[in-house]
């Protein structure tokens, strides 16, 4: 054997030697067992449980852009702005009935060049409360901030500290509620509230009435709404009567407001809307005077596609020995 070929089978002797011993050191590790996430079917669409527990939870929210637009010369003519959304729903059985909890969180994108929007850039809790069968605890929207289709109405909007119960009763609902309400100025420790609901349904016929009296300002008041299908589309009524200034409603002793939503096809939604208050002067937590002031608008729906929708909304406000002017706003939402 010459020497070339003596080293070189020393080499191809000394390589698979080295291979091998490393192939035999290679030990394949055991796959980890993974946790899927189920689909959580027992409280709607949606829901899927949490790893290693029996809590559904479901995931929701929104991105907002909106251009605002309004002629008089006292208000910013125009504004666009962007807000997101997003809301955490937890969901559970218990002994006691489902377990819930709710947490959204909010904010408008900031906007240097605007002073008029104190919040922008700010993240808040838009509402965070527990469930628990009917009961209810925690900070939120109330049974006002309820409306009727359209967005000409104003009926009122709390969101607020409260605890209470809503039960079932066949086709009817009620519920009551003590809040804590926000009033600018207090003259003793009783800032608080009660508010009460009983909605039901006749036929095709829905109805909501509601009342709520402000212990501190020893003021309430009532409202009534009641949507019904008519012709090709929904007619909506509602009216409410104030005692007085109260932190549930005070934009005047008394108004009515009416809708119509009228369902052109799968996509296209028009809403015309149309509403009255009178007497809106406050003198000493009471109503007085004669001036009143109306609305009327319309409120143009179209979706673009699923999760993606369009509104345009325009209104002209004429106010007593005040403006005259036309106000509204185009948006555009992205739902999830």
């Amino acid at each position: 054997m010459t020497i070339r070929a003596l080293i070189l089978s020393s080499a191809a002797a000394l390589s698979f030697g080295t291979v091998a011993h490393s192939a035999d050191a290679i030990v394949a590790a055991e796959p980890e067992p993974m946790e899927y996430v189920r689909v959580c079917d027992a409280f709607g669409t949606g829901y899927f449980y949490i790893p290693g527990t029996e809590t559904c939870l479901k995931i929701t929210g929104y991105i907002r852009f909106q251009v605002e637009f309004d002629e008089r010369d006292s208000q910013a003519n125009w504004n666009a702005r962007t807000r997101g959304l997003v809301t955490f729903d937890s969901k559970s059985d218990t002994e006691y009935g489902p377990l819930g909890g709710t947490i959204t969180l909010r904010a408008w994108a900031n906007d240097s060049s605007n002073t008029t929007n104190a919040n922008d850039g700010q993240v808040e809790i838009d509402e965070a409360f527990l469930t628990l069968g009917g009961f209810r605890a925690g900070y939120g929207y109330n049974y006002w901030d309820n409306d009727i289709a359209g967005e000409t109405d104003s009926l009122g909007s709390n969101r607020i500290n409260q605890i209470g119960y809503e039960g079932s009763f066949g086709a009817f609902k009620a519920g009551i509620f003590l809040d804590e309400l926000n009033n600018a100025t207090f003259t003793n420790n009783d800032t608080y509230g009660i508010e009460g609901q009983v909605s039901g349904e006749f036929s095709a016929v829905t109805f909501a009435l509601l009342g709520g009296y402000d212990v501190d300002k020893e003021n309430g008041a009532v409202r009534l709404i009641a949507t019904a299908p008519i012709g090709p589309g929904t007619l909506s009524l509602a009216g409410i009567y104030s005692s007085g200034d109260n932190a549930y409603y005070n934009e005047a002793e008394w108004t009515v407001a009416a809708s119509y939503e009228l369902k052109v096809n799968n996509k296209f939604k028009v809403t015309p809307g149309f509403q009255y208050w009178d007497t809106i002067d406050i003198v000493g937590g009471d109503f007085t005077g004669d001036r009143n002031k109306w609305q009327a608008g319309v409120t143009l729906d179209y979706a673009i596609t699923k999760g993606l929708a369009a509104k345009v909304s325009a209104q002209y406000i004429d106010e007593d020995n005040a403006d005259e002017y036309w106000s509204g706003f185009f948006r555009l939402q992205r739902s999830f």
